[in-house]
């Protein structure tokens, strides 16, 4: 588990009572740059976050409505967003008078919604909003378009050559070409 500064703890407390208090939402943590799974409470810091009481949480583990991460040692460690589906399932269960089992069925509905709302969102972006790249092990990974990005490839050139092949010139020019991308 990675170490955690006193400042970012308390941006993601913050962050965990804005979560409860109805103030923010997953997406908009997710924006501006929170790791929504992050395993960063204790159950007895997010029984307090969620004014619940711990053992409220340690049985919606055991129902698997909630189920956070552990450490190495086998202690609970929740994250915004264990804390947001335990504000609803809270929420669900005792304002609405849902079941448990109904409240599993919401929690994994509104996130599979979540989810399709962030493709979309991505898919809404314009085409020329990212490019995309070879790391040095030939993986494909997507890149923000930046203005970098931008004067890179200002500074590539297209050159066609002709391959050789068998046939006549006017033959080999046309079905046989490549181009050779490279630096000015």
């Amino acid at each position: 588990m990675a170490r955690v500064t006193p400042q970012m703890r308390a941006l993601y407390d913050m962050c965990a009572i804005a979560l409860v208090e109805g103030r923010a939402d997953l997406d908009g943590a997710d924006d501006v740059g929170f790791d929504i799974d992050m395993p960063l409470f204790t159950v007895g810091h997010t029984a307090q976050l969620a004014d619940m009481h711990p053992q409220t949480l340690r049985q919606y583990d055991r129902l698997g409505l909630v189920t956070p991460q552990r450490t190495e040692g086998g202690a609970r460690r929740y994250s915004l967003r264990d804390i947001h589906r335990l504000v609803q399932a809270q929420r669900l269960s005792q304002d609405e008078g849902v079941n448990l089992a109904g409240v599993a069925r919401i929690l994994e509905l509104e996130e599979e919604n979540r989810q399709l709302r962030r493709q979309n969102k991505r898919l809404r972006e314009p085409k020329d909003s990212s490019i995309f790249a070879a790391d040095a092990d030939g993986g494909i990974m997507q890149v923000k378009r930046s203005r970098r990005a931008r004067m890179w490839r200002r500074d590539i050139h297209e050159d066609t050559r002709a391959l050789p092949s068998s046939g006549t010139d006017a033959q080999r020019s046309a079905s046989r070409s490549m181009v050779i991308w490279g630096y000015r």
